[in-house]
């Protein structure tokens, strides 16, 4: 008995097509899931990051411990010192975290100074971090990673004197020399933890100076 030929066989020009209609979607839905759930990759435009990260850098965002929060229902808490990205929102409430509409800057990227309760001053070019474990205060900057070349600059600019809402972080890039930096100590305001894309896991260029966080 004759074997009829099969669809592959009958039209092998359609064949390649539906193939590569699969690899293409195969490779689409892979970089959909890798961008929102796993990483994301973000050039840094300007200098607010220096001396840590300059402008041109390239740097790999980690998604998975936010994903996890979100699976589990909660909101992602970024640890203090941490460098991390979000969506820009400006002063929108809490409960709006979609990025403002034509914002030219839609991702910012800082370092975590301060959480909901505590309370932060910025006087006489010192930053301060107040809170039950330290009623005194201490320098948030202490556990960060700081030398010549790394960290935030010694010089801070501005005056702050506020308490960090609930659900919500303070924020401050490196370079806090004058008006280097826009965050939460001169117009940027605290941030939602629902904007927090999440934390900065290392720099991939350039390849001269690739490292971890």
């Amino acid at each position: 008995m004759e074997q009829k030929p099969s669809f592959g066989q009958k039209y092998p020009a359609l064949k390649d097509i539906l193939s590569f209609l699969v690899f293409v979607g195969a490779v689409a839905l892979g970089a959909f899931i890798l961008n929102s759930f796993i990483f994301r990759s973000y050039n840094v435009i300007g200098g607010s990051m220096e001396n840590t990260l300059q402008s041109g850098d390239r740097v790999i965002v980690n998604r998975i411990p936010v994903s996890l929060a979100h699976l589990n229902e909660k909101e992602y808490i970024p640890e203090r010192g941490q460098i991390v990205v979000f969506a820009n929102g400006g002063t929108s409430s809490l409960t709006n975290c979609d990025p403002l509409d034509g914002v030219t800057d839609q991702y910012i990227i800082k370092r975590v100074i301060a959480f909901p309760g505590e309370r932060v001053t910025v006087e006489n070019s010192v930053l301060t971090v107040y809170n039950e474990e330290h009623p005194e205060g201490f320098n948030p900057d202490e556990a960060t990673r700081k030398s010549a070349n790394d960290g935030p600059k010694a010089n801070i600019a501005g005056s702050v004197n506020m308490i960090v809402p609930k659900g919500e972080i303070f924020v401050s890039g490196d370079n806090r020399e004058g008006s280097n930096s826009y965050d939460s100590r001169n117009g940027l305001g605290t941030i939602p933890f629902c904007r927090i894309v999440g934390p900065v896991a290392s720099r991939i260029f350039p390849f001269t100076s690739m490292r971890f966080f």
